[in-house]
């Protein structure tokens, strides 16, 4: 019978070599202590294909503590990094670099509309986000920018054109 620390080393070399990462658990606070559970709804629980360059940076983080559990371990603690610190870190990253403050969930909206601008159907990316629905995810998660309102007018003129 083979051990856990062999399911987990042939799970991650699936992993590698699908380049997909899964999302099975999620981080948050309870009475001042950190409690790792499923996540919120059925939906949250998802498999995504990633690109290689992100493999490559996950394989090269890994590597720096290949012994460690944690993509990101704590620094001071080498156990599970908390979310706040997480947090932290990317507000000093924004204001090193001068950019506005942003939320980090607020990545997430970014991410939802420039998907949806470079031609992620709708359906694709509501899955990768985890929503029950791609109507959820349109009215929550992406914002039309000119550049896509105009695009989606030029379309439109193109389809009646050729039906003319």
């Amino acid at each position: 019978m083979r051990g856990v620390g062999e399911e987990s080393v042939r799970a991650e070399k699936k992993t590698i070599k699908e380049k997909t990462i899964s999302v099975t658990k999620q981080v948050y606070r309870i009475n001042g202590e950190l409690v790792v559970n499923k996540p919120k709804t059925h939906n949250s629980v998802r498999t995504l294909a990633i690109p290689q360059k992100a493999v490559s940076l996950l394989i090269e983080e890994h590597m720096k503590h290949p012994g460690n559990p944690y993509m990101s371990p704590s620094p001071k603690t080498g156990g599970m990094l908390d979310p706040d610190s997480f947090r932290h870190t990317h507000d000093k990253i924004l204001e090193a670099i001068g950019a506005e403050h942003i939320r980090f969930h607020d990545l997430r909206h970014t991410f939802a509309t420039l998907s949806l601008k470079n031609g992620v159907d709708v359906t694709t990316l509501s899955a990768a986000l985890g929503h029950f629905s791609a109507g959820f995810t349109l009215s929550t998660y992406t914002h039309a920018t000119k550049e896509m309102k105009r695009d989606a007018a030029d379309a439109i003129g193109e389809v009646i054109s050729k039906a003319m």
